[in-house]
């Protein structure tokens, strides 16, 4: 009996144990029963695998929209994006315009005109009908006419023209207009998606797709003040004035060129930064003009062997190439052949650099400026003027 107490507590702690080490009658009655759970188990588990196949394929047969998104990750990019189209491309309007040009340059033929029409895009960034696009695009243009996305057809007013951007801005009274999401071109990354949509050769509400290829792009020799967005987004004529998008559908930029096409040159387009068309757009709706500092100098960049002979590190300096009579630098005892250092307490590493640092200024700007001259260095201040126009 004692023996049967202990197999009976046994039992009850350790069970499952026993039914490896008991060989008895009753070990056997129970292993035929877990054979019997095991097996209800498993058939019940292919059952309910087979049915959610069965499930899975009646949904993704009836709804096949839905596959792309099982398995999504948050914040993963679209399967499709005609979402963002559908957001940004009402606020997307076709340009045409006529020009006069000369028919023969040569100088023994009768001179003759003809007139040119010529396509391209604008964008609406405001309900009340003010759009942007190139000035290259109005630049000269004997007439201007827009067709909206619904088909109205305008004579927009030129409000103002920035040159030194490639911006002008147009406005149109046909009531509330649908305008475009403004995005942050400060956020934009290597790699990012973009849409470029415009009227290329006419053929309107056209829509390609690329990625930003670099931002800060300079040194083109397109316009005055050059901060382009590169993308490999297809932009041909006409394009030009239309929006570069994100995949949310917000502009980004204002397509404006390409590099020039040949046979080794593909996929190398430019926009100009919604960031610095805020600033322009701003300054013409308020003064019809862009009002820039001007710091009465011509800064030129320094090459790998004339900062070593100078002793400057890290790439810092510029060469001041030109000082502009009676202008603020030359008012301010700067000389040329002198190397400016740090404008404002920021290290100078191009003459891109100052140049867009001094265009950022207000006229009566202090400006403080580090400079070295016969390797001795010094500070001053300039005061900024007003930057004359197409200088």
């Amino acid at each position: 009996m004692r023996r049967y107490v202990l197999r009976k507590q046994w039992r009850i702690i350790h069970g499952a144990r026993l039914l490896w080490l008991d060989t008895g009658a009753g070990s056997a009655d129970l292993r035929g029963s877990a054979e019997a759970d095991l097996k209800s188990a498993i058939v019940f588990l292919l059952q309910s695998i087979i049915v959610g196949l069965a499930v899975a394929f009646l949904v993704v047969l009836v709804r096949p929209e839905l596959l792309p998104a099982i398995g999504a990750r948050p914040g993963a990019q679209p399967f499709s994006y005609a979402d963002a189209v559908d957001r940004s491309a009402p606020a997307v309007a076709n340009v045409y315009t006529k020009k006069l040009v000369q028919d023969s340059d040569s100088p023994s033929a009768r001179t003759r005109f003809r007139v040119s029409t010529n396509y391209a895009s604008a964008v609406i960034i405001d309900p009340e009908g003010y759009l942007v696009t190139n000035f290259h695009v109005v630049a000269e243009a004997a007439e201007i006419r827009i067709q909206l996305s619904d088909g109205r057809i305008a004579e927009p007013d030129l409000i103002g023209v920035d040159p030194e951007t490639d911006l002008a801005l147009l406005k149109v009274d046909l009531g509330p207009l649908p305008a475009v999401p403004l995005g942050s071109s400060r956020q934009l990354r290597i790699g990012d998606v973009v849409l470029a949509i415009g009227n290329p050769y006419g053929l309107t509400k056209s829509v390609t797709q690329g990625i930003v290829s670099a931002t800060g792009r300079g040194l083109l020799n397109l316009v005055t003040f050059e901060n382009f967005i590169q993308t490999d987004a297809a932009i041909n004529a006409g394009n030009s004035g239309g929006a570069l998008v994100n995949a949310r559908g917000e502009l980004v930029g204002i397509n404006t060129a390409v590099l020039a096409q040949d046979r080794g040159t593909e996929g190398i387009s430019f926009a100009i930064p919604v960031d610095l068309v805020r600033g322009v757009v701003e300054q013409i709706k308020q003064n019809g003009r862009v009002i820039r500092g001007w710091l009465g100098m011509t800064p030129d960049d320094l090459t790998v062997a004339e900062r070593a002979a100078l002793g400057l590190e890290d790439n810092i300096g510029i060469l001041l190439s030109t000082i502009n009579a009676d202008g603020p630098a030359y008012r301010a005892g700067l000389e040329r052949g002198d190397v400016i250092l740090t404008i404002n307490g920021e290290p100078i590493l191009s003459q891109r650099q100052a140049l867009l640092i001094a265009a950022g200024t207000n006229p009566g700007d202090a400006v403080e400026v580090s400079v070295m001259r016969d390797g001795e260095r010094f500070k001053t201040t300039l005061i900024a003027a007003e930057r004359p126009e197409l200088l």
